[in-house]
């Protein structure tokens, strides 16, 4: 697969890009405001200070318990199955393009803590 294609061809694609353009709320309204604002503090509290490889934990941490989530949910609700899809894309893909999405819903993580997400080294590189 080269460039901006998704396995499972066109119809998948456009499916993820649909999810991608409305992910920023997604994750939120799935494992529900409550959950997301913890994350969000706890985000805030240890990102400034916090290693990366500790961080990527709690991060991994946060998606697995999404993912509970969306399996309780998504006979009755339609975002946590495509957020559902996903996940499970994520951890079925070996490219790139699999787990672009995860990626994107990683990214707004950190975006809605307002917490930088590119962290350097003791030496300030990247």
């Amino acid at each position: 697969m080269g460039g901006g294609e998704v396995a499972g061809g066109p119809s998948l694609c456009l499916l993820y890009l649909s999810i991608v353009w409305r992910m920023d709320k997604m994750i939120r309204e799935v494992v529900g405001s409550r959950n997301y604002n913890v994350w969000m503090e706890m985000l805030r509290r240890l990102v400034p200070y916090g290693r990366t490889h500790r961080l990527s934990v709690v991060v991994a941490s946060m998606l697995q318990v999404a993912h509970e989530i969306t399996q309780e949910k998504e006979k009755s609700n339609a975002k946590a199955r495509q957020l559902g899809i996903i996940l499970e894309s994520a951890y079925e893909q070996d490219d790139e393009n699999g787990i672009r999405p995860l990626l994107k819903i990683t990214e707004q993580l950190f975006k809605d803590a307002g917490v930088r997400l590119k962290r350097v080294n003791s030496r300030g590189q990247g």
